[in-house]
């Protein structure tokens, strides 16, 4: 590529690999580097509750299609299990000249079986057909009205604008920055950070999004995908607050987030360094291999490594079209593979937590810890411990009728600081390629609610109650 000689600009200091960008290089890296940062970093006060831009633009296409969003999923869902079981059956050419829409549609007949389920609970739950147990509102009715439409937009504008921080720099610019950071305390390369971040202010849905695509590219090796996946799914600031409120204890917002942040803070060190975290190999993702390097030479600042790599990432860029045709086929991907998965698997798991003793049964274990540390109402509080593997927010529902207010905090707490649940984030993880089974998706949930739980109930104790 001619570059013209007045446009050349050197910042690098004697010592370093002297390396030159234009102007345009650092155009491409910093503009849409901002542009994501401001679009899933940065909080913003917004209808009374603290979430980022993406979020704003999510909830504004939610509310202005309410009423047919859960229509128009339905629709993708049945096209989702027809299409793949018409290409299983005929492999169809035009789908067959496609790599896209074979890994869209040609599948292992098992997931073509959840896609049916999915699209069958979607149409049961819609015209209410079926046993009452399928369509409940706090059932199938909770998965499709209320669920679905939000990862609906989330992931449309996830996907769509998500190249903007994957593709230009950014996650080379932070990795340098913060590698001394991460790697001690959670040893992971300092891009993760971005997706902790991500979480923290956004959802906890894109964060493993983001994990997945880096993963995909050779940015994460096995073992950092894994822990950055299960340990920084974080439940954002907005959701913490619905969960608090919901609970009926709004008022407790500010040390309800600080004993969440401990917490999460010690299952973040922890996890990563028992099995079967620590037990997943270093290797990357072996149709790429590694794409990565933080290392950071000597007499080279942090900043000055992680510009240099920055910029070397977008003169890497070819074609913007291409970029933007892989956000399209993401969300495309989000559609009709994930979200008939989230509404089957979902489902289901409301059902069991709902309307069998399964949860209860289980907790039994649980009720003696409660006694220990001296949680009121243990034998009530108890299930709310275990059901949050169903979905987040189930907690808070099974135990908001409990009087103790030191209960309800308690649970509230650890719900938010588990992170493991399958109505989303298990779905996503288990449909990626990361390698996380059911098995590790269990036994990490109950790792953070042995880590977490103490920590919770101590500092209710101590500063709170």
């Amino acid at each position: 590529m001619h570059v013209n000689s007045q446009e050349k600009v050197d910042h690098w200091q004697e010592g370093t690999d002297a390396s030159s960008f234009t102007k345009r290089d650092y155009r491409m890296f910093i503009i849409p580097s901002v542009l994501g940062a401001l679009l899933f970093l940065v909080p913003i006060y917004y209808n009374g509750k603290v979430t980022i831009g993406v979020g704003i633009m999510a909830e504004f296409l939610q509310s202005f299609f309410e009423g047919y969003l859960y229509i128009f999923m339905t629709i993708i869902l049945t096209l989702s299990a027809l299409g793949a079981a018409y290409t299983m059956a005929a492999k169809p050419r035009w789908i067959m000249k496609s790599d896209f829409l074979q890994s869209l549609f040609l599948i292992h007949p098992f997931w073509l079986i959840i896609r049916t389920i999915g699209a069958v609970f979607a149409i049961c739950t819609i015209f209410q057909w079926g046993p009452g147990w399928l369509y409940a509102d706090i059932t199938g009715g909770t998965v499709l009205y209320s669920l679905i439409p939000v990862l609906t937009t989330w992931f449309l504008f996830a996907g769509l604008l998500m190249p903007l921080m994957l593709e230009f720099g950014l996650m080379e610019f932070v990795g340098s920055i913060f590698r001394k950071i991460m790697y001690p305390l959670f040893k992971l390369p300092g891009r993760s950070s971005i997706d902790a971040f991500a979480s923290w202010m956004g959802s906890g849905t894109v964060g493993v999004l983001i994990t997945t695509r880096q993963y995909e590219e050779g940015f994460y090796t096995k073992r950092e995908a894994a822990v950055i996946s299960t340990t920084f799914s974080v439940a954002s600031i907005a959701f913490s607050l619905v969960v608090i409120t919901f609970i009926g204890l709004e008022h407790m917002f500010v040390p309800f987030y600080a004993t969440i942040v401990v917490a999460g803070l010690a299952a973040a060190v922890m996890c990563p360094r028992i099995p079967p975290l620590s037990k997943k190999k270093d290797e990357y993702y072996e149709p790429v291999g590694q794409q990565i390097s933080e290392a950071v030479p000597e007499n080279t600042s942090d900043f000055q490594w992680g510009l240099k790599k920055a910029l070397e990432k977008v003169q890497n860029i070819t074609s913007f079209k291409q970029i933007a045709k892989q956000g399209f086929q993401n969300v495309l991907d989000i559609w009709f593979g994930l979200l008939p998965l989230v509404m089957a698997l979902g489902t289901l798991a409301l059902i069991l937590a709902e309307f069998t003793p399964v949860f209860n049964y289980l907790s039994y274990p649980v009720v003696g810890l409660l006694q220990l540390l001296q949680i009121p109402s243990p034998v009530e509080t108890a299930p709310a411990m275990l059901v949050g593997f169903a979905d987040m927010f189930l907690p808070a529902v099974v135990g908001s009728g409990i009087e103790s207010e030191l209960s309800r905090f308690v649970i509230a707490a650890v719900s938010v600081t588990q992170l493991i649940y399958m109505s989303e984030v298990g779905i996503l993880l288990i449909k990626s390629k990361i390698p996380v089974g059911m098995v590790d998706l269990i036994v990490i949930f109950l790792q953070r609610t042995l880590i977490t739980l103490p920590i919770i109930a101590i500092m209710a104790h101590l500063f709170f109650f």
